[in-house]
């Protein structure tokens, strides 16, 4: 009898049913760019000076326009800029005070004289647009609780790795993206409608919970239905409707004034993909793991019939390898640190995935924070970023692994490093330069996603060490606004800085893993531990015959 293997070669593993399957289970990914990357534009900090319902009574009665007001009544800095968090210590109700220049700024004598202080009550905005910080003053002395925005959504990723993977291997892919889509829908319209800034942090954690779920079922599913030399064309797909996701972005955000209305445009569409309930089988892996051999045997047949393909009588039933229990050491955290190897592979992979996901998200989020136009930065950034799958895919298995982990880090490192010693004078070459390391960034995110479960043995070290790596990801989530924000405040360039130095230390450090292009993925750890000495003496073959079923 016939593994799932040889099954999928015969009826197709790399046919229309896989790429229409591949299509249907990442297009929700486009939706998942906004979730990740929304915060740019709803939780955009604009121009805001100091509120004074004094001030605002003399506008009336002067008839100052919007810009009157500011010149008039807002300090400014040394450099003419407007100061954001002080006003003048002055009382507006003066019979002093005239309606033409009535601090006399143009003075500058008199403008020292007349004392400042720190805002003590409400925030005046640019008007433009409507953001979280806008609805709830997030600026000034609370501005770090903006931060914590994007910190609560990637807690919620952190929340969903560990809960949603059992969800998914015990009752289905299916069902848990199913629910998981449900959810991200109830939770990103209950933001719109948040009453107060804590209860929008809950939602938030929500929405990244139901989203890791909604992700890595997805992925998952789909990736099934692939024979092993195809998988990577997921990857493909998937980021390329990622990057798309990202291009479309800037768009909506701009015929978008009012946050709340962007969020539930954001929102509203993911709803549609219920309809998958009736629009993609479950996975035929997951169900043969399930001993429900009927149902996968159904889907078996849908697939070869949609391939052009003839289902082989030999093919009625599927023998599923299974090891005996008594054979099975249950895998442990513990055995990612066991050997030398192990634990060398564990520790640069936790700081791969670290580095991927705070210098990522910081180059993306700081778009929101260098005052050129966010929309068009953005929109350039993310079209540039479209090719990442198709590089990824051209270079994996030329190159290998590990010098394109190397050289996309060194590149990405090096071009944060170059832009803080650019001067102002030439933006358009720091933003260029710094889109081209955010391209050498994504490029290695995708990398290390896909060299990550080469270096683990057996399937279920394989999940655990997938699991624990890319955790490190969520973490490096939840620290990248802290990191960005707050360095920026101190010299807008030094989180660049950072960056750098952190992506090169990368390309350094992954020149440590082994090279996995060309062999068989590792089944004990005794292999892995021949690996890291640079044994390579079992390679892959076209023709190679499966050992095991993947269940």
């Amino acid at each position: 009898m016939p593994t799932f293997d040889e099954l999928l070669v015969s009826i197709g593993d790399f046919g229309p049913y896989q790429k229409r399957i591949s299509l249907l289970g990442c297009l929700p990914v486009t939706l998942f760019a906004f979730v990740l990357v929304g915060i740019v534009f709803y939780g955009y900090t604009p121009e805001h000076w100091c509120q004074n319902p004094e001030v605002q009574e003399l506008k009336e009665k002067c008839g100052w326009s919007y810009e009157d007001l500011k010149n008039y009544t807002v300090p400014r800095t040394d450099k003419g800029t407007f100061r954001q968090c002080e006003r003048f210590n002055v009382d507006w109700n003066s019979t002093d005070l005239t309606c033409q220049r009535p601090l006399a700024l143009s003075s500058a004598n008199y403008s020292q004289q007349i004392l400042i202080t720190t805002c003590d009550r409400d925030w005046e905005f640019d008007r433009s647009y409507t953001t979280v910080v806008t609805e709830f003053s997030l600026v000034c002395a609370d501005s770090w609780k903006a931060d914590l925005n994007q910190a609560f959504l990637t807690g919620g990723f952190f929340l969903g790795a560990l809960v949603t993977g059992y969800i998914a291997d015990r009752f289905g892919r299916k069902l848990c993206f199913l629910i998981s889509m449900f959810g991200l829908g109830v939770s990103g319209v209950s933001i719109a409608f948040s009453s107060n800034y804590a209860m929008l942090l809950v939602l938030r954690v929500f929405q990244g919970f139901f989203a890791k779920g909604a992700w890595t079922a997805s992925y998952v599913l789909v990736i099934e239905f692939f024979g092993s030399n195809n998988r990577k064309f997921v990857s493909v797909v998937s980021r390329s409707l990622y990057s798309t996701g990202m291009a479309i972005l800037p768009g909506v955000s701009y015929f978008t004034q009012s946050w709340k209305t962007l969020q539930l445009t954001m929102t509203v569409p993911i709803f549609l993909f219920l309809f998958y309930y009736w629009l993609i089988p479950e996975s035929p892996r997951w169900l043969l793991s399930q001993k429900k051999t009927k149902e996968a045997m159904k889907i078996a047949k849908d697939i070869a019939k949609y391939n052009g393909k003839s289902l082989h009588e030999k093919h009625t039933e599927i023998q599923i390898l299974e090891e005996k229990p008594e054979q099975v050491n249950k895998p442990s955290v513990m055995d990612l640190f066991r050997t030398p190897q192990m634990r060398k592979q564990t520790f640069i992979l936790i700081y791969a995935w670290f580095t991927s996901a705070v210098v990522f998200q910081g180059l993306v989020m700081r778009i929101g924070i260098t005052g050129g136009n966010r929309f068009l930065d953005f929109f350039i950034s993310a079209i540039v970023e479209l090719p990442t799958g198709l590089i990824f895919y051209l270079a994996v298995d030329r190159i290998g692994r590990r010098p394109l982990l190397a050289i996309s880090n060194f590149f990405g490192g090096a071009a944060c490093l170059t832009v803080t010693f650019i001067p102002n004078d030439f933006n358009w070459a720091k933003r260029t330069i710094v889109i081209i390391g955010r391209l050498a960034i994504a490029i290695g995110y995708e990398t290390v996603n896909f060299a990550n479960t080469e270096l683990y043995p057996t399937p279920l070290r394989r999940n655990l060490g997938a699991s624990i790596c890319s955790s490190s990801s969520d973490v490096g989530g939840v620290v990248a606004p802290f990191l960005l924000f707050r360095l920026a405040s101190i010299w807008l360039e030094l989180p660049l800085l950072l960056y750098g130095v952190m992506c090169l230390i990368y390309s350094v450090v992954v020149m440590l893993l082994p090279e996995t292009k060309g062999i068989d993925l590792p089944e004990t750890i005794e292999e892995v531990e021949a690996l890291g000495r640079g044994s390579r003496c079992r390679f892959i073959t076209k023709n190679k015959k499966p050992q095991n079923s993947v269940i």
